[in-house]
């Protein structure tokens, strides 16, 4: 079992930063994949970003490539999303989650674990 919890939403004006932090607690974390999603008011949940177990692979929606940078600490068992540039179409609760296989070999990310999601919201 692995627990998720995501922390350092808040608001923020456009063009702004936030960085987000998931810490992954359980002693099956070793050798997750893990991702970013978000879901907007009247939304679908949608992807974000992925890392694999290692930190060297990564991937990316559209909407946020070039201005987001997923990274992980395993030391720490914990997820970083570096958000810069921000827009008020990022507002939206932000979750992390976990994927028991490490995405060395696809950065789809089939999520078995979610955290309970932290708010951003960005002004104009």
């Amino acid at each position: 079992q692995v627990q998720l919890v995501e922390s350092g939403g808040g608001l923020v004006q456009a063009g702004g930063s936030l960085r987000l932090s998931c810490a992954a607690s359980g002693r099956t974390f070793r050798g997750y994949g893990m991702g970013w999603f978000r879901q907007a008011p009247g939304k679908e949940r949608e992807f974000v970003a992925t890392i694999n177990w290692g930190g060297g692979s990564t991937s990316y929606a559209d909407s946020v490539k070039g201005r987001f940078t997923i990274s992980r600490d395993n030391a720490k068992n914990t997820m970083y999303l570096q958000m810069g540039s921000l827009k008020p179409e990022d507002t939206a609760v932000y979750y992390c989650a976990a994927d028991p296989r490490d995405l060395s070999q696809t950065m789809a990310i089939t999520p078995h674990y979610w955290g309970q999601g932290t708010q951003v919201t960005v002004s104009s």
